[in-house]
């Protein structure tokens, strides 16, 4: 045979070989994406993930993020280097960042495929529970005994195994298989998909989060007694840097009352000398109407999809309340004491008319105008607007304290000497923030995510399933029932010992082995 011969009868058998043992394109696509998605739904995977997400939520915590109050500070007492690298990674803002979106987005996919790897495996626990067991099987599980009975039949025994069970919290059920009889007892069986009711809470709590995340956004208003607005500022972040946007409400806001609720009355407007900010809105709508509510730090109010709460305060002292104390000049004529709300007005007996105008809590005259020293109350007065029955208005300067009335501000005008008496501590004004969720995003995620989540742990954890099997065989030598016990749970063993053994003492008249 010729070279060329050989070479041409060998062609074909090696072509194909190589033809057999070779792959698509497309097939070794899908190998790969097989190979990927059993990786994706290892439980080792969605651990790695949890911690890394935990380790990252942590460190959004340790390092204050830039929307939150006090970031300018904290930014500035950064070192250049820190202020770069922090910065570059994305640390100031991490729950924003396109890395913890990810990791959810993968760890929310790992959960979904193995929720649907092991579901079929769990659920064959509640709709083909294992009814029977070799007495070796048995034998072989955490709990186990065999207990001798001294009854007439295997239908007796069986009753009585039933009994015991019941009595115990276990649902029995007998079956037969090739001769013998089995009586199997379980109980928490709805626990086995505590588990994917855990997978459920955390879906909904990350779905929750992105929508709230993609679709709403936060914004400041100040509120200021009398104040009307129908636009807020929408707060765009980046770094130390904060940046407002006016935005367009579908309704309007006015505040009708701001208080500030302090520990000493006679103290400070700061924060530690405070129990509470109340911020009192009406809003009006055209689609509809007029709604009343109270802000206070405590209590948020919904509306719409915007929730309002508790921001901050402008710490300019201010008065909610005053008494003002008023002397006529007429010889003989008693004090007047008058209250008079903030932005309100009183009318006096003789038709004199008092309109608030400002407060100012350390009186000056800067630029030979009347303002303020500080926002503490060192000199505090009452700027009144006052109109006598058939006379011109004329501005009053109502002081707490004693003023020369030979100083033009402290004489008497429009026939009283005018006293700050008394007044109620007030803030210039509070501001809220506003976070539009026009999906409840935020609501989903805490209330059926977060909530659900606890309630999820509790039963994973607080609760098992605990299974028992007899399986019923007649001793050929003394005619009485030996009954092979055996159980398991899948977890709180110490829990199941002790149930396995109130049901062994409730069977054992004369107890063989154990």
């Amino acid at each position: 045979m010729s070279a060329v011969e050989e070479s041409v009868k060998q062609v074909p058998g090696t072509n194909k070989k190589a033809g057999a043992g070779s792959k698509s394109i497309l097939e070794k696509a899908w190998a790969w994406l097989m190979y990927f998605v059993e990786f994706l739904s290892q439980v080792k995977f969605g651990v790695v993930l949890l911690c890394i997400l935990v380790f990252l939520s942590f460190l959004g915590m340790v390092i204050i993020q830039q929307n939150v109050n006090g970031f300018d500070a904290y930014y500035a007492s950064r070192t250049p280097a820190e202020k770069t690298v922090f910065g570059f990674l994305g640390l100031f803002d991490i729950y924003y960042s396109w890395y913890f979106s990810f990791i959810l987005l993968l760890l929310s996919l790992n959960i979904i495929l193995a929720s649907i790897d092991r579901f079929p495996s769990a659920w064959s626990y509640i709709s083909k529970p294992k009814l029977n067991a070799t007495r070796k099987w048995l034998l072989a599980r955490t709990s186990s005994a065999i207990i001798q009975l001294d009854i007439d039949g295997e239908d007796e025994a069986a009753r009585t195994i039933s009994d015991a069970f019941k009595k115990n919290g276990l649902k029995p059920t007998i079956s037969e298989k090739n001769g013998s009889t089995y009586v199997f007892g379980e109980s928490g069986k709805w626990n086995r998909l505590g588990a994917y009711i855990v997978h459920v809470a955390l879906l909904t709590l990350f779905l929750g989060h992105l929508i709230a995340l993609r679709t709403g956004f936060d914004a400041d208003v100040n509120m200021m007694p009398g104040q009307v607005s129908n636009e807020i500022q929408l707060i765009k972040f980046n770094l130390d840097k904060k940046e407002r946007f006016a935005v367009g409400l579908p309704f309007t806001i006015t505040c009708t009352d701001i208080q500030q609720k302090l520990i000493d009355p006679g103290g400070s407007i700061e924060t530690f000398n405070t129990l509470d900010w109340r911020t009192q809105i009406k809003i009006d709508d055209p689609a509809y109407g007029q709604t009343v509510a109270d802000v206070s730090l405590n209590k948020p109010f919904s509306y719409r999809g915007y929730r309002f709460f508790q921001a901050q305060t402008v710490p300019i002292g201010n008065a909610r309340t005053m008494a003002l104390e008023l002397t006529p000049q007429k010889e003989g004529a008693s004090p007047i004491t008058v209250n008079l709300e903030r932005n309100g007005t009183a009318k006096l007996n003789d038709g004199t008319l008092i309109a608030y105008e400002s407060f100012l809590p350390d009186f000056a005259f800067v630029d030979g105008k009347p303002d303020t020293r500080s926002g503490d109350y060192n000199n505090p007065a009452a700027v009144l607007q006052v109109t006598p029955p058939e006379g011109e208005r004329t501005r009053v300067f109502a002081f707490a304290g004693n003023i020369a009335e030979n100083i033009p501000v402290g004489a008497p005008k429009a026939g009283y000497k005018w006293k700050l008496k008394e007044f109620e501590k007030a803030p210039l004004a509070h501001v809220l923030s506003i976070k539009y969720d026009p999906y409840n995003g935020a609501f989903i995620a805490w209330y059926f995510g977060g909530i659900g989540l606890i309630f999820a742990l509790a039963f994973v954890f607080f609760l098992s399933h605990k299974r028992i099997w007899a399986v019923i065989e007649k001793n050929d030598l003394s005619g009485n029932y030996q009954i092979v016990l055996g159980g398991e749970a899948n977890r709180n063993q110490f829990g199941f010992e002790d149930k396995f053994a109130k049901v062994v003492k409730d069977l054992d008249s004369n107890n063989l082995e154990t």
